[in-house]
């Protein structure tokens, strides 16, 4: 049912708000309405007050990708998930296709870095392809990140380091299942960590083990 603008009022956002006869309609951004040359007293049909919300809500995710990733890199997927909160999903696979577009979203050096920036913290490789894969990156751009990132690691190693940089106090304090714990939740491999900790205790076989 066409409408007939009958107030146009800037808010305190700067924004600016719609008004029919029957009252409130929708705000717009300020680009959207000086673009458009909306006015008071036009009669815009259903399909024009349509399509005039659509273009203010496509520039307001916009916007807000853009403050997204102004403060760290997302995936795709994740960027997507977190629009999805605020627009609907149409709304929200556009602006994520215009950062894209913008060459702002790279799976690909995503996933790069995500993975080093684990490595660094001492999380298994395990432990950084679960990461990704709840970041929503696809399965084969993880696997190349992790490839070249965790090309030259080997998990045993890494354990030693940890075991003798952070966790070595604790073993001679007796709290071998702590450390047990705290590494396997980091993602290395049960087995892996208990044999490392059977080594650092002074040859201990790991035969005692089966409680974990």
């Amino acid at each position: 049912m066409p409408a007939t603008i009958t107030c146009i009022r800037q808010t305190k956002l700067g924004r600016y708000s719609l008004h029919c006869e029957q009252g409130f309609l929708f705000s717009v951004d300020s680009e959207t309405y000086f673009l458009s040359g909306v006015a008071e007293g036009d009669t815009l049909t259903d399909a024009q007050l349509d399509e005039l919300q659509h273009r203010s809500d496509d520039r307001k995710a916009k916007d807000k990708a853009l403050q997204y990733l102004s403060l760290r890199l997302y995936g795709e997927q994740e960027l997507y998930r977190k629009l999805c909160l605020k627009f609907d999903r149409e709304t929200s696979a556009r602006a994520v296709a215009e950062m894209v577009r913008l060459e702002l979203l790279d799976d690909e050096q995503f996933a790069l870095r995500k993975a080093a920036g684990l490595k660094g913290r001492h999380k298994s490789r395990r432990e950084a392809e679960r990461v990704l894969a709840e970041k929503g990156v696809d399965r084969d751009i993880a696997a190349a990140a992790l490839d070249e990132v965790y090309a030259d690691e080997d998990e045993r190693e890494e354990i030693d380091r940890l075991l003798e940089r952070s966790y070595g106090s604790k073993l001679a304090a007796g709290k071998r299942d702590a450390v047990y714990a705290a590494l396997c939740r980091r993602g290395f491999a049960p087995r892996t960590v208990r044999e490392a900790i059977s080594d650092w205790l002074e040859g201990g076989s790991g035969d005692d083990w089966e409680s974990c």
